[in-house]
């Protein structure tokens, strides 16, 4: 079964780097086979019987290796693409450079979910579904306020945000 995992805050401003090659022979090592990454973002598709194990697997070896708290986000290829299939915002027409997702690592409870604050960044929009928060930024992700910190305050999760196009691509290597 193919699988999407999606390491949070990697390559990001010359921190935490993680030369896509060797993240590919970590995830072997673990287990994983059928890998392939997707820009240096830490886009990993894989496949494995047991994903979770794959990435505790993956988490622990690279907190030994780059002393880096490695935090992944997990979707099977169906997950991925009902997320894909999902967007509010691309089905309303808004163009794909303003389009976003944080995809969530866990459920969060419904009560934190409705305390989100729709006004906290004029003109952006989100809407939470499933464990994706889809965003419409028309000013850009390096503006707005609704930032992962604010969303992993607020849920009690890790989330890591993809650009539509990255959503899009990894929708293919995974079908």
């Amino acid at each position: 079964m193919k699988h999407l995992a999606l390491l949070r805050g990697i390559n990001v401003g010359g921190k935490a780097v993680l030369p896509m090659k060797e993240l590919a022979a970590i995830f072997a090592a673990a287990g994983a086979s059928s890998v392939m990454t997707f820009i240096q973002s830490g886009n990993v598709v894989f496949e494995a019987a047991d994903a979770e194990s794959v990435a505790a697997r993956v988490t622990t070896e690279i907190a030994l290796i780059y002393s880096y708290p490695g935090r992944i986000v997990l979707r099977g290829a169906d997950e991925l693409r009902k997320a894909y299939a999902g967007n509010p915002f691309a089905k309303a027409g808004a163009p794909v450079e303003t389009l976003h997702v944080y995809f969530l690592a866990d459920w969060p409870d419904a009560a934190a979910v409705n305390g989100l604050d729709p006004e906290r960044s004029p003109g952006d929009s989100f809407v939470f579904k499933g464990r994706e928060i889809f965003l419409h930024l028309p000013n850009g992700m390096a503006r707005t306020k609704l930032t992962n910190a604010y969303f992993d305050s607020k849920l009690k999760t890790v989330s890591t945000a993809r650009n539509w196009k990255t959503v899009g691509k990894l929708v293919e290597m995974v079908s």
